[in-house]
């Protein structure tokens, strides 16, 4: 397998595309949503895009609605959404299911290639998301699966997966993990 690059995806404007596109350039895949706790995320995720691009450094995104519906909107929505309110000049992608039956591929292989690690128990946001999983649905502590919006990948300019962050985990905190690969 080629990475990363053998995946199609569709853009917010609904035109396809390979992630062959982005050959060659270090990654971090997001997926994203409007209504979150951690939807304040766009804005440094726009930083670090902006610091490292001209680097060989993309932030792709892609919103999901799957977390507490906190993504309802049209992707001309998100769109619009992602501009006026972060800025956002990285490319965005339409809605996609990261988790179940109707998975895209590309996230199958996210976390198929970075599996769940558990949540930092020293991290109180991590402690709490940790509780509320326990408490509602158990059995996916122990799976593989995107447990929240705004879980990270960061991939290598060949197209692997390097290392997986989640939801709590703020991008500034990934910037020597970017720097390391550039």
């Amino acid at each position: 397998m080629n990475g990363i690059y053998e995946f199609k995806v569709n853009t917010l404007h609904g035109e396809e595309t390979h992630l062959d596109l982005f050959k060659g350039k270090v990654g971090l895949i997001v997926n994203t949503a409007s209504k979150c706790g951690f939807t304040k995320q766009y804005e440094p995720l726009q930083k670090l895009y902006e610091k490292y691009r001209d680097k060989g450094f993309v932030v792709l995104g892609f919103p999901c609605n799957q977390f507490g519906e906190q993504e309802p909107g049209t992707n001309k929505e998100i769109d619009s959404f992602c501009q006026m309110n972060f800025g956002v000049s990285f490319p965005m992608f339409e809605k996609v299911e990261v988790n179940g039956d109707n998975k895209h591929p590309l996230f199958g292989y996210l976390t198929e290639k970075a599996p769940f690690q558990g949540f930092d128990k020293d991290h109180p946001i991590a402690q709490a998301l940790h509780a509320r999983f326990l408490e509602n649905t158990p059995e996916r502590l122990n799976s593989n699966d995107i447990k929240w919006n705004f879980t990270k990948f960061l991939v290598n300019r060949k197209g692997e997966v390097v290392e997986r962050f989640e939801s709590y985990i703020e991008p500034e905190e990934i910037a020597s993990g970017i720097d390391a690969l550039l």
